[in-house]
């Protein structure tokens, strides 16, 4: 399976994020989706059924971990990478027990994170 057969959401209520982003991971070949909250990226995952999830951890409404906690009880095993703007310790941790496998903390470096998408997907 290629990378262009890969799906990923962007879950960020920043639509500049969001755009660089999808521009990023459009080049790398990634079908992407993008959702500016909690409620639209649920819908997409029902539909689309991503193979990776970059989740902002503070959105207005249903925040990132609502969104992973939602993931889990629906037990999607869906690989999430989260991002946040603050030092949240608390959820970071939280996160990672729910089955983040990582987290960048923003501004963060594409570069960085784009290989580590690219290293969740590669077989």
């Amino acid at each position: 399976m290629s990378l262009s057969d890969k799906k990923v959401l962007v879950v960020d209520d920043q639509y500049g994020i969001r755009v660089l982003l999808k521009e990023v991971f459009s080049r790398k070949g990634f079908q992407i989706y993008q959702a500016a909250n909690g409620k639209v990226a649920l819908d997409i995952i029902q539909k689309e059924d991503p193979d990776l999830i970059l989740l902002d951890m503070k959105m207005p409404g249903m925040d990132g971990l609502e969104v992973l906690r939602h993931l889990r009880r629906e037990d999607r095993a869906t690989k999430v990478i989260m991002m946040t703007a603050y030092g949240e310790l608390d959820m970071v941790e939280e996160a990672s027990e729910l089955g983040a496998l990582a987290h960048f903390t923003k501004p963060f470096d594409v570069e960085e994170l784009c290989s580590e998408v690219v290293r969740q997907l590669s077989p």
